[in-house]
């Protein structure tokens, strides 16, 4: 049954609200960056200018951060992915109906705690008398400093985006059917060979998505590296909240906010246009 006119904008209504919002938002945010800090009054001054934009564009510790975040992000992106494909991929084809619900408990037990709770869980985990250098102890070996770090950083993203990249690959996977897999390997071509030139290919859009929404989040993640890092690591998030709240330059901060929102929906949309319109699932019409 074609759905009509009416009943499809009535159905996308909620998420053009939702969009709206957004929209409404990033416009305010860009009205507020467009505000020098009077600091006699420690105000904003009424008039426009591009000041907050020329002073965080200006200063090489903007771009470190910069930088720091998307090498994070893409590092993150990267490990998630080569994580996440063989999870999904064995939930998807496993035979054992046991073995598919334990690891859908698995991947959804997750989203019952908080980013932050997980994050102060790593703490403890990760601390210099936490469970992992009790271990270590325990066979004769050193004590070790795990926490506030950068790589620690990124081990409590990759950790927490992981039921994500899952979500988002299994229905690209079980929209491949086992016999194709099975014909590769019937024509005499091995495994990997099936896994690289045939699964790879047809998963793809499921790739793409799930890199571009793990990127995204891990581009704008605050609550590990503030955690994990203990403000040693920071990422364009804290320098954001650092803005904002540790200095009171609330014009400073939304042009911060605006530079990082502007430069990841250009990458995103340069990986759109790179990998086509079918990554979204839509067929151009004929």
């Amino acid at each position: 049954m074609r759905l009509t006119r009416p009943t499809g904008w009535l159905l996308l209504a909620p998420a053009l609200l939702l969009t709206g919002v957004l929209l409404i938002g990033l416009g305010h945010m860009l009205e507020l960056s467009l505000h020098e800090l009077d600091l006699a009054t420690y105000r904003l001054k009424a008039e426009y200018t591009l000041a907050n934009y020329e002073t965080v564009l200006g200063r090489p510790v903007t771009w470190r951060i910069l930088l720091r975040t998307f090498a994070g992000a893409s590092l993150v992106t990267l490990a998630t992915l080569v994580l996440a494909f063989p999870y999904a991929y064995l939930l998807v084809r496993t035979p054992s109906a046991a073995v598919r619900k334990a690891l859908l408990v698995a991947l959804f037990l997750p989203f019952f705690i908080g980013q932050v709770v997980r994050a102060y869980g790593w703490l403890i985990i990760l601390g210099r008398e936490g469970l992992a250098n009790a271990v270590l102890t325990g066979l004769g070996l050193p004590a070790q400093d795990m926490l506030f770090s950068y790589g620690t950083v990124l081990f409590g993203l990759v950790q927490y985006m992981l039921p994500f990249a899952v979500l988002l690959l299994i229905p690209a996977l079980a929209a491949i059917p086992q016999d194709i897999e099975r014909a590769s390997e019937g024509l005499g071509a091995p495994w990997p060979s099936t896994f690289l030139f045939v699964l790879l290919p047809l998963a793809g859009p499921g790739l793409i998505g799930a890199s571009v929404v793990v990127f995204t989040l891990t581009l704008t993640d605050f609550a590990m590296p503030e955690i994990l890092g203990g403000g040693t690591q920071d990422f364009f998030a804290s320098a954001i909240y650092d803005a904002f709240f540790q200095i009171s330059n609330s014009g400073q901060g939304a042009a911060l906010a605006i530079v990082l929102t502007g430069v990841g929906s250009l990458i995103v949309a340069a990986i759109f246009v790179a990998a086509g319109t079918g990554t979204l699932g839509f067929r151009s019409a004929r």
